[in-house]
């Protein structure tokens, strides 16, 4: 593998690692909906903000989302949506590896 697509494919994986938390799967799904402000997503999500924050950090870092100050609020919103296209495929993989699974226990 040469340097141009190894460098390519470490920043693919930087995206799928910055996704890589059920918080940040959660939050990128939750956004889907519209944007949120950091109050709305800890408190949906249940965790500090120090740990919400974090999350927002990493994802935003990747590229996955924005950030808008209004006030004192910040508002988060998904820069790229077909990320979302990402957890069709998702899906389709857990459907398949169920059939498998249901598969081999009817043998």
């Amino acid at each position: 593998m040469d340097a141009k697509t190894k460098q390519k494919y470490e920043a693919r994986a930087q995206i799928i690692k910055a996704m890589a938390h059920p918080s940040r799967l959660f939050i990128v799904d939750e956004l889907s909906r519209g944007e949120r402000c950091v109050c709305e997503l800890r408190d949906m999500i249940g965790a500090d903000i120090s740990t919400i924050s974090k999350h927002l950090s990493v994802l935003k870092g990747a590229g996955i989302l924005e950030d808008e100050k209004r006030g004192l609020q910040v508002f988060y919103r998904l820069r790229v949506p077909c990320i979302l296209n990402f957890f069709g495929c998702v899906e389709d993989v857990l459907v398949a590896n169920a059939r498998r699974g249901a598969a081999v226990v009817k043998k």
